[in-house]
């Protein structure tokens, strides 16, 4: 399908044909190779002027979907980045539970906080996109009116009841704790009130005057500083479900109406009776309603549908799943769950709702018979960098070469971008900065780009002449698997993250009053101001009161014993003395080491070659995926040895966490500057094991390699020990008794 030369103007037109505009009108875009499905849907959507829903079969496509459309419309690749494009188009996802039907545990509260956003947002959108699972589509939901009749709003200058504010928050699900750090939690201290409401990327710090609001701030959770300032903000429900005295008393009259035979000892009962949520209680939704909704009853009429491929296989498949599970677990007497009709729509349920709407599915084959479209896109051929050949970007070079248009990388990150702009550059391949997908397409001048995109999926468009390729496409899987091990965020683990932490009666370090044993919590009113302290005892029986504020004072005590800590006493300048001794010795120490490494920076060592190419090559024969610590242990020895000053390393790690390998890039950089390497083995097996693997893995270089041990007859270690001896053996590995 020929659309014409790409041009600022074409920009919505590249691939997606004319979407059906009449009610029950069902076509079918054939060819849609790639990440080209994302692509017409960006288009589609941005020329219907109202919303757009995308059925995918399962979650892994919705977010494959999501992370490609984000792209194409110009959004952050980051979730909880801006959703908004400047065109005003606004792209929304309804994340399934990450559970199974009728599952005994509640989903992750950021999973429903993102539900919760999206529902409330969908009535009020006039021009939009939403990314939903074919299992996901088929959960009922809360009415549509729940969600707008049980939202508080807050505004600076506004008056506020604390206690009666304190109320409506536990009515609407919101849990009390001493500091905020997940979505559906508040605190109180004081004048400042602390909460982290659904459907927000950040919680909100509310500093009050008296009864007023002063200041409304953003925070962040992890350290508790606070950010922006802001002068609005909208608190959601904690839940799909209301969680008012009202709304658990028809809960428990709709029980018995459902399970007329059910115990009145059933956890779930007896929870929800004492206001407590128990997990799971997203399966018992309709006992909270008169009647449920479907995200159908969330849509306006003229709403546009695109399906995927394979969508009644999916339904089928999870209808039968339903069902299966139901009948497992619905004989539980003390567990009585709902039949799949009221909590799923059934599939001749959901196709009849899907009728209503213009509709058009996906697939990348080619479409025929009446209504099939089919699009002028296809998948990228095998271009994967081969880092064991000569050349390793061989394949990607006769690509670009052969054809003949624009073509734009996608790296996943800044630092993975310019290590392909480096990488490639070594190849003889020059590659040119792109803001995003528009500004390349803009930007005609542009030939070989590269830009930032956590895409999975590249396209080809013969009749443009372009290209998008991806990091997936030229190093394959793992790309794929370094982005979902992303390392987390460190903390400082001798100190406490939250109260939770403590337990009464062990002993904790005070920063300015040494060792003392915590008792627990204890209320003090001072000057009308009642606050939550930590109590500590000290040696003679003295307390301390340290406000939960000033948690970030207490420190884990580190000796062994802790039944028998010595405590410190209060009003002495024992602690003071220890910690003044102790920085003396801190001082020493450090003086010391830095009169060692001053004299070893003034030496120069030996710097080893790089050997580029031929280490990657190497480095690709790894048969797996390296962690994040291997990596960063890789990468310093790396550097340490290709540097001129003299290396002091310590490398440490479990069992099965990988060091050999880090080992065998040592010994490979070793090797190829001539020198020969020696690798000591406390035991005779594992020097055996050792020699096996260093041999299979140097198997495709010239390396020779030999062992030294008394498993070894004497005419093998006689040749072994004449091959080191001559320089013949590049890497010898010894037993040490």
């Amino acid at each position: 399908m020929n659309q014409g030369a790409p041009t600022s103007a074409s920009l919505h037109t590249l691939i997606a044909p004319q979407f059906p505009d009449k009610a029950a009108d069902h076509r079918i875009w054939g060819q849609l190779r790639g990440g080209s499905d994302a692509l017409a849907i960006c288009e589609s959507a941005r020329a219907h002027k109202g919303l757009t829903l995308v059925i995918t079969r399962n979650t892994a496509d919705a977010i494959r979907l999501e992370q490609s459309m984000r792209f194409f419309l110009g959004l952050p690749p980051e979730e909880d980045g801006a959703t908004i494009t400047e065109g005003g188009l606004e792209l929304l996802s309804l994340p399934d539970w990450e559970t199974l039907p009728y599952d005994l545990f509640s989903p992750h509260q950021d999973i429903t906080s993102r539900r919760i956003r999206t529902l409330h947002r969908l009535p009020g959108i006039q021009h939009g996109v939403i990314v939903v699972p074919a299992r996901t589509l088929m959960h009922r939901l809360p009415p549509v009116d729940y969600l707008q009749g049980n939202t508080l709003l807050l505004e600076t200058g506004q008056s506020l009841d604390i206690d009666n504010w304190r109320l409506q928050l536990s009515t609407a699900g919101y849990r009390h704790t001493e500091n905020v750090y997940e979505h559906g939690e508040y605190a109180v201290r004081g004048s400042i009130l602390d909460i982290f409401p659904m459907g927000s990327n950040l919680p909100y710090r509310i500093d009050l005057f008296d009864n007023e609001i002063e200041t409304l701030r953003t925070f962040d959770p992890e350290t508790q500083r606070s950010i922006d300032r802001i002068e609005r903000i909208e608190l959601l429900p904690a839940y799909e479900f209301p969680w008012h005295k009202e709304a658990r008393s028809a809960f428990r009259g709709r029980w018995f109406e459902q399970f007329p035979h059910s115990d009145k000892h059933a956890p779930i009962y007896q929870d929800v009776s004492h206001g407590i949520t128990p997990p799971g209680l997203e399966y018992y939704l309709p006992l909270f309603f008169d009647q449920t909704a479907t995200l159908f009853d969330y849509l306006p009429g003229t709403t546009h549908v695109f399906t995927a491929e394979g969508l009644n296989e999916a339904v089928t498949h999870f209808d039968a799943e339903t069902r299966n599970r139901f009948e497992d677990r619905r004989h539980d007497r003390l567990r009585p769950i709902l039949p799949p009709a009221s909590l799923f729509l059934q599939q001749d349920e959901l196709f009849g709702k899907l009728k209503v709407f213009p509709r058009v599915t996906i697939t990348s084959e080619p479409a025929e018979g009446s209504g099939a479209l089919n699009c002028n896109s296809e998948a990228l051929p095998d271009i994967a960098m081969n880092a064991r050949a000569a050349d390793p970007a061989a394949q990607l070079k006769r690509f670009i070469q052969t054809f003949g248009g624009r073509v734009l990388i996608c790296a996943e990150s800044s630092g993975r971008r310019e290590a392909l702009i480096e990488n490639l550059g070594e190849h003889q391949l020059q590659l040119q900065g792109a803001e995003n997908w528009q500004n390349f397409l803009d930007d005609t001048n542009n030939t070989l780009g590269i830009t930032i995109a956590a895409m999975e999926q590249g396209l080809v468009l013969p009749d443009h002449n372009l290209a998008l390729i991806t990091e997936t496409a030229l190093f394959g899987e793992r790309v794929l698997q370094r982005r979902r091990r992303e390392k987390p965020t460190e903390i400082n683990d001798d100190g406490y993250r939250d109260l939770s932490e403590l337990r009464i009666g062990s002993p904790v370090v005070h920063i300015d009053h040494g060792v003392g044993r915590y008792l627990g919590l204890e209320t003090i009113t001072v000057e009308g101001e009642s606050s939550e302290f930590l109590m500590l005892q000290y040696a003679g029986g003295s307390k301390l009161y340290v406000p939960v504020s000033s948690l970030h004072l207490i420190s884990r005590y580190a000796g062994a014993d802790t039944e028998h800590a010595p405590l410190h006493k209060l009003g002495t300048e024992r602690w003071n003395t220890a910690k003044h001794k102790a920085l003396e010795k801190i001082r020493d120490t450090a003086a010391e080491l830095l009169d060692v490494y001053a004299r070893r920076e003034a030496r120069k060592g030996f710097a080893f070659e790089d050997p580029k190419e031929a280490y990657r090559a190497f480095a690709a024969g790894f048969p797996f995926e390296e962690t994040p610590d291997q990596q960063v242990a890789i990468q310093a020895v790396f550097e340490d040895m290709t540097d001129e000053k003299p290396m002091d390393r310590l490398i440490c790690g479990d069992v099965g966490f990988g060091k050999t390998e880090v080992a065998m890039r040592a010994a490979f950089l070793a090797t190829w500057s001539g020198k020969q390497v020696a690798v000591l083995v406390p035991t005779t097996l594992l020097a055996q094991q050792h020699y096996e693997s260093f041999r299979d893995r140097f198997s495709d270089t010239p390396v020779n390699i030999e062992l030294l041990s008394r498993f070894r007859s004497t005419a093998q270690t006689n040749k072994a020990m004449e091959a080191t001896e001559n320089g013949k053996a590049d890497i010898c590995l010894l037993y040490t008794s």
